[in-house]
């Protein structure tokens, strides 16, 4: 079974949040939602639907599908939070990242740390929570980041797709997977591609027919024909794994 070396990633929080979207969608249905409310953008689906065969039949089994719907499922976050509950869930199933981030709230009254806050706690505290001493490391790093002024909500909301990523990957612990969740998370950036991701590489195996989880190369070659919505293209396929699992 053919495989690129995978970094930075794994079957976490935000790849579960993603393919529970249909769930997300009939616990919410009937009432307003902060960014999960939208329907996938008519423009994009059109696009994807011509483009791509495969996905045209899983557009059109899903009309009413909302991309975003997982939102509800996640608490209010800023960017930093964001980042903070993408570097806990680096490797770790559901259940342990979401462990360790109520744990983490717990010691700042039930939310999460702003950078000063989180500078504050000693790094053993933090380990206490549950991670790893790296990633423990990686938080203190974004948090002085933060403080210093080098990364800002809006500072990284005014950067190109590639300037974010450049930008986070530069500190230890953070990469491409860190980054690319966090634009979609985050910033609802359109066209972005978790092309590592285990959780869609397996989507994209039941779906095309692979004899094999595709690498990360032939994902990336795949997903050429989705630009500039790949963001969208990725959603779809999170639904139909999730499905696949039910």
């Amino acid at each position: 079974m053919a495989s690129a070396p995978i970094r930075d990633h794994a079957d976490n929080h935000l790849v579960a949040s993603v393919v529970r979207a249909k769930r997300a969608q009939q616990k919410t249905a009937g009432r307003a939602r902060k960014g999960g409310a939208a329907a996938a953008d008519p423009t994009a689906r059109e696009f994807l639907r011509r483009g791509d065969p495969i996905l045209r039949e899983l557009i059109d089994a899903r009309p009413d599908f909302h991309p975003r719907a997982w939102l509800d499922e996640l608490p209010p976050l800023d960017a930093f939070g964001t980042l903070i509950f993408q570097v806990i869930g680096q490797q770790l199933s559901v259940s342990a990242t979401r462990t360790i981030v109520s744990r983490l709230q717990e010691r700042f009254g039930g939310r999460m740390p702003s950078p000063q806050e989180l500078l504050s706690v000693a790094p053993q505290d933090l380990r206490a929570s549950g991670m790893s001493n790296r990633k423990a490391a990686t938080l203190r790093a974004l948090a002085e980041r933060f403080l210093d002024g080098d990364l800002s909500d809006e500072s990284l909301a005014k950067m190109t797709d590639a300037e974010i990523e450049a930008t986070l990957t530069e500190i230890p612990g953070i990469g491409p997977w860190t980054s690319h969740g966090f634009l979609i998370v985050a910033l609802d950036r359109p066209d972005v591609l978790l092309s590592g991701d285990l959780a869609l590489r397996r989507a994209v195996q039941r779906a095309y027919g692979f004899d094999h989880p595709p690498t990360e190369d032939e994902m990336a070659q795949l997903a050429e024909q989705w630009r500039p919505y790949r963001s969208l293209a990725v959603s779809y396929l999170f639904a139909s794994e999730f499905e696949k699992g039910t």
